[in-house]
């Protein structure tokens, strides 16, 4: 055993360690018997061993602290939600029906387009894909919004819908992050704001209200919106 293991032992591990060098030994009284044979204490077998166990306590000590850290952070159940933003309004979709998040492509309308929310068709690697206004089945009135710059980019949303894959332009992606479903399930309670359509609920997000969209609702209405 090396000299970089403290020769102080303190708390709960001086009551169970005997430690004699600290008494008898290099750093005591020098009566110890065997410091003439060991000249120091670190060379003496009963130090190495008073060593070795403190050693393996703090070992034991560290795997408990990463147990308890695993479990608490296994008892806090996230949900992953996708926050965007349509003109100055930010939303929160669940990514359980988020397909991908791609470049915004250009928009081809139809002659006798079925509804309002219908925009046209994209080309999405080589397949047109059904694209809707998002904003028209919220009933959003979007405005110019946040200027463009090279960090703010429209995107748009390749969502998974009954039919199959529908595209919806956004005017900025914030990103995917895991929310505490506590905090879920307070905004569900709490209920959406008067008039939020396909809503469950506003929550409180960087500064922001955003609106937590019910995927089920929506996937629905858009379903509507292509038969």
């Amino acid at each position: 055993m090396t000299g970089s293991v403290s020769l102080n032992v303190t708390h709960e591990d001086a009551q169970a360690i005997d430690d004699c060098w600290n008494r008898i030994g290099i750093h005591g009284d020098k009566s110890c018997p065997l410091l003439s044979e060991h000249i120091h204490c670190r060379n003496c077998a009963v130090y190495s061993a008073a060593a070795t166990r403190l050693l393996d306590r703090y070992a034991l000590q560290q795997d408990d602290e990463a147990h308890s850290s695993a479990t608490v952070e296994a008892d806090v159940v996230t949900r992953s939600l996708l926050m965007f933003r349509l003109g100055e309004e930010w939303l929160a979709l669940s990514t359980r029906s988020l397909v991908e998040v791609a470049p915004l492509q250009a928009i081809h309308s139809l002659p006798h387009q079925r509804s309002r929310a219908l925009m046209g068709v994209a080309n999405v690697r080589g397949a047109l894909v059904a694209c809707l206004s998002l904003a028209q089945l919220l009933e959003l009135e979007v405005t110019a919004g946040v200027a463009s710059t090279a960090r703010v980019m429209p995107r748009m949303l390749i969502i998974a819908a009954h039919g199959g894959p529908v595209v919806v332009p956004v005017d900025e992606v914030d990103g995917i992050h895991a929310i505490d479903e506590r905090i879920l399930d307070s905004a569900s309670r709490s209920g959406p704001q008067a008039g939020a359509r396909y809503t469950r609920g506003v929550l409180p997000f960087k500064g922001r209200s955003l609106r937590w969209l019910d995927e089920e609702q929506l996937l629905s209405a858009v379903t509507r919106s292509l038969t």
